[in-house]
């Protein structure tokens, strides 16, 4: 252990750009990594040691270190990735810190859990409850009180009374492991050829060394069945590991299959956790007692002590960006940190992302195909339906000849999916008499109508009002009319359509996680015919009788001017229409398209995701765009649209001059207003090997400061162009 002076750095776990010094009480003992409180404007802060300090310091001016907290220190590895996500970021260090720093709660030693256990002796008085509570610890075990109370069915003041009479015996024992250690033996998968041929790749990699492989494989192809294999692989070298998912809505899915491979539940990390389980689950990774870890994007700053291997499902899905606070993509600081933890990571998806399949092309990441589908299953047939040439009804959004398809399919006794990528009823509201058109106050954004709950809401910022009956800005008595369709318009018009059918409607605003699970069940067991939802139904689900899928509008996604337009729409097309067909079941898809000559849609019904590979990264080299070039947002917002604009001016004309950088701007954010909030976008695009992270730091530091309300947002890789 590296002995460190009597005054050391320490980054604290708030927004500054390095660490301070502080003194070391006498008698403390501290080394790299050591988490520790320190005296900060007033309060205790949580901190790190982070070494040697390197500033000049008087001695008597600095403050003593009040607490080191009695757990291991911090991983160097991890350490060394709070400081390169700071740097490539711009995010401020001790901001990065605080996404490793949960609360001073997981740095206490847990309390014991009070239990009962029979003592023998015979109480005074016997009683039926009092009966059932000696025969539930006639077994010999130390039940917790609320459990006796569940179990037995019976008061709390029985349990005192058994405990005054000397019956039962209060006891203190430790609370039980949030997870247990996987068997990485309890029931290993029985694999395909070209499965097992997969995994063969993947244990290429040593299990002790920095290595990255993309897994790509079509949907149904048993993508998890071989990472679990490499995560067993991992537990017996005696290494940690990371599953990373973009959705919490996948979790319980995956908690079973994992169970079912490793006999035991994995530790879980998510919004959807309790502070107490979060506490508890961060505290045993520290200590080395939680193996094998299942988390959205947050998890990836867990403190782990020995980690192995990371493996992010779904591996392009945009979820893994982070837009709040420090803005990271879990994929990218993923390899990042398993590069300093000597560690292995497994980018598995049947779409993956452009730059993780450019890097597999140039053999930055081991290339591991499954081209087929488990268990002898085809792929879906895929159809364009053109609706120029064959459009709905009005007032329908269903085309003729799939709406023919769906009753053919529910003739069969199979299940059909209609998927439209928008949620509510209606992406826009207005009124019939004097055309007022219904906007977030707050944002440039049209209200989407709910008419489940009736109200209209914004979906960027959370605004909502009741739908009003007569129209707020004439008067006019039922005047307000519906434009375009959401997933709960489709259902009223499925309901009428297909009255027979049983039908359930799913997107991420309809219920909690839970009630989403129940509904995914449901699906499973065959309770429903028809499913309509938006992306949310497109992946991580195995429904062993739908076999139709329809997408009411492929289109959606490719006339918003983002550059990622093609591949996002690339990606959940086929992630929809991979639902059909599963098992023995031959699948169909149809999509309704207003261009199907677009290089997307001939890839799609072609079968040809190489043809669709290659002309996106032609275009994106012609373009000098991801992963050929490097682009750099800077959003400048402020109250007022005119303060917004003149700061970008400024920000623009203090720009360094430097070769091969291109700027762009100030123009309006496609969403010019958020929580009232005016959005004005500087963008800077380089070659790849450019350092535009530098360069925007070196802008930033030398050119104006933003004051008052201004604010400037800094996005190295932007996901989102909103």
């Amino acid at each position: 252990m590296e002995e460190l002076p009597d005054i050391v750095a320490v980054m604290v776990s708030v927004s500054v750009e390095g660490p301070y010094s502080y003194r070391v009480p006498y008698g403390m003992k501290v080394r790299r990594g050591s988490i520790v409180a320190v005296p900060l404007v007033g309060r205790l802060t949580l901190g790190v040691v982070w070494g040697v300090p390197r500033d000049n310091y008087a001695h008597n001016r600095l403050k003593d270190i009040a607490q080191v907290y009695d757990t291991p220190p911090l991983s160097e590895e991890l350490l060394k990735t709070v400081d390169w996500v700071s740097k490539y970021t711009l995010a401020a260090p001790g901001l990065v810190l605080r996404s490793v720093l949960r609360s001073t709660e997981a740095l206490e030693p847990e309390r014991p859990i009070t239990a009962f256990r029979s003592t023998g002796i015979e109480p005074d008085k016997r009683t039926k409850s009092r009966e059932k509570v000696l025969e539930l610890l006639m077994d010999g075990e130390a039940w917790a009180k609320a459990a006796i109370i569940g179990a037995a069915g019976v008061s709390a003041s029985v349990v005192e009374g058994l405990e005054k009479a000397g019956a039962i015996a209060r006891i203190e024992r430790p609370p039980p492991p949030i997870a247990l250690p996987p068997d990485p033996d309890a029931d290993p998968a029985v694999l395909s050829p070209e499965q097992a041929g997969a995994l063969a790749q993947l244990r290429q990699m040593p299990v002790d060394q920095y290595g990255v492989a993309l897994l790509d494989g079509v949907t149904g192809a048993g993508k998890t069945a071989v990472f679990f294999e490499a995560v067993a692989d991992t537990i017996r070298a005696g290494r940690q590991a990371l599953v990373l998912l973009p959705e919490i809505a996948l979790t319980s899915t995956f908690v079973e299959r994992f169970t079912r491979r490793f006999g035991t539940r994995p530790a879980e990390w998510h919004s959807d956790m309790t502070p107490a389980q979060r506490m508890r689950t961060w505290r045993a990774v520290l200590n080395g007692e939680v193996r094998a870890v299942l988390g959205a994007r947050s998890a990836l700053f867990l403190p782990f002590r020995e980690l192995g291997l990371i493996v992010l499902d779904e591996e392009h899905d945009g979820a893994f960006k982070q837009s709040d606070g420090v803005n990271y993509h879990a994929r990218d600081m993923a390899v990042v940190r398993a590069r300093f933890a000597e560690a292995r990571v497994i980018l598995s998806s049947a779409t993956p992302s452009v730059e993780s399949r450019n890097n597999a092309n140039i053999g930055r990441y081991k290339h591991v195909l499954l081209t087929s589908r488990f268990a002898e299953a085809g792929m879906p047939d895929i159809t364009p339906i053109d609706m120029r040439e064959e459009p709905p009804e009005k007032g329908q959004w269903i085309a003729p000849r799939l709406a023919r398809e769906v009753f053919a399919t529910l003739d069969r006794g199979e299940q059909a999916l209609l998927f439209l990528n928008r949620r509510g009823y209606a992406p826009l509201t207005l009124c019939k008499s004097c055309g007022h058109q219904y906007q977030c106050p707050d944002c440039s954004a049209w209200l989407v109508e709910h008419r489940f709950r009736g109200v209209l809401m914004c979906h960027h910022c959370g605004f909502t009002m009741r739908t009003p009956k007569v129209c707020t800005e004439c008067g006019t008595d039922d005047s307000l009319t519906a434009i375009g369709p959401g997933i709960e318009r489709v259902a009223e018009e499925a309901a009428a359509r297909f009255p027979g059918a049983r039908t359930v409607v799913l997107s991420s605003d309809m219920g909690s996680n839970s009630e989403l699970k129940q509904r995914f069940d449901e699906i499973e067991r065959g309770e429903h015919d028809l499913i309509i939802g938006t992306q949310l139904v497109a992946k991580g689900h195995h429904f062993e009788k739908l076999t139709l899928v329809g997408v009411l509008d492929a289109d959606l996604g490719l006339d918003r001017g983002d550059p990622r337009a093609a591949e996002r729409t690339f990606q959940i097309l086929t992630q929809v229409t991979g639902r059909a067909g599963r098992a023995n079941r031959t699948g169909k898809a149809f999509l309704q398209t207003y261009h199907p000559d677009h290089p997307v849609m001939q890839a799609m019904v072609k079968g040809d995701r190489e043809a669709f590979y290659r002309h996106e990264l032609l275009a994106r080299e012609a373009g000098g765009l991801p992963p050929f070039g490097r682009l750099a947002a800077l959003i400048v917002s402020a109250n007022e649209q005119e303060v917004a604009f003149a700061f970008a001016r400024q920000l623009l004309s203090a720009a360094p001059m430097a070769e091969g950088l291109k700027l762009f701007g100030p123009a309006d954010a496609p969403i010019a207003m958020i929580r009232g909030r005016h959005r004005v976008r500087l963008l800077a695009q380089s070659g790849k090997d450019f350092d535009l992270s530098g360069y925007v730091r070196f802008w930033l530091d030398h050119g104006p400061k933003a004051t008052g309300n201004l604010r400037v947002q800094v996005d190295i890789d932007p996901q989102s162009f909103l």
